[in-house]
């Protein structure tokens, strides 16, 4: 996935936007799933909107410019949606945490899946918090089937962190 895509979507369902805003929109929805900074967005901005994905609606004081998408920009988004196949190929390294605890000491290894249990269930409570706030978007559901995703994904790796320590501290002997 793209910064453009992200910038894109994140129009599509604000509604025109400064950099700024969505600096903070990015922030406080889709940072769960993409990261930009702040640094990143305004150059990206620009040139999309030199190839007339975005437009610039308004300039204010500062430089200060809010950009919309365009009927280009639209179409853009609506391609990579419904005619690009997500890469199925990423890293995890906790997925390769997974694979090498044999390589340490089994009380370790139930340290370190405990901590991560911790670390999740603060993020699940994060995400919780999240989903307790009332939505300002304009486009109903728009982040909400995302967050519902990355709630599930959390809890999974949750249970899976505790399961794993429970099943270690058993065969070692220490549970």
């Amino acid at each position: 996935m793209s910064l453009r895509i992200a910038l894109l979507g994140l129009l599509t369902a604000a509604g025109p936007s400064s950099g700024y805003d969505l600096t903070k929109l990015f922030e406080s929805s889709i940072s769960n799933a993409w990261q930009a900074r702040h640094s990143q967005i305004y150059p990206e901005l620009n040139k999309m909107a030199a190839e007339g994905l975005v437009t610039v609606e308004e300039a204010g004081p500062r430089g200060r410019k809010s950009y919309a998408i365009t009927k280009e920009g639209s179409a853009e988004l609506r391609a990579w949606m419904l005619d690009e196949q997500p890469s199925r190929m990423h890293r995890s390294e906790t997925a390769l945490r997974a694979f090498l605890l044999p390589t340490i000491e089994p009380h370790e290894a139930v340290a370190l899946l405990r901590g991560q249990a911790e670390v999740l269930a603060a993020k699940m409570a994060e995400l919780e918090a999240i989903r307790a706030r009332a939505s300002v978007w304009r486009k109903p559901g728009f982040g909400r089937y995302a967050l519902d995703l990355g709630i599930r994904q959390t809890r999974l790796l949750h249970d899976w962190a505790e399961e794993t320590a429970a099943e270690i501290e058993k065969s070692a002997g220490q549970g």
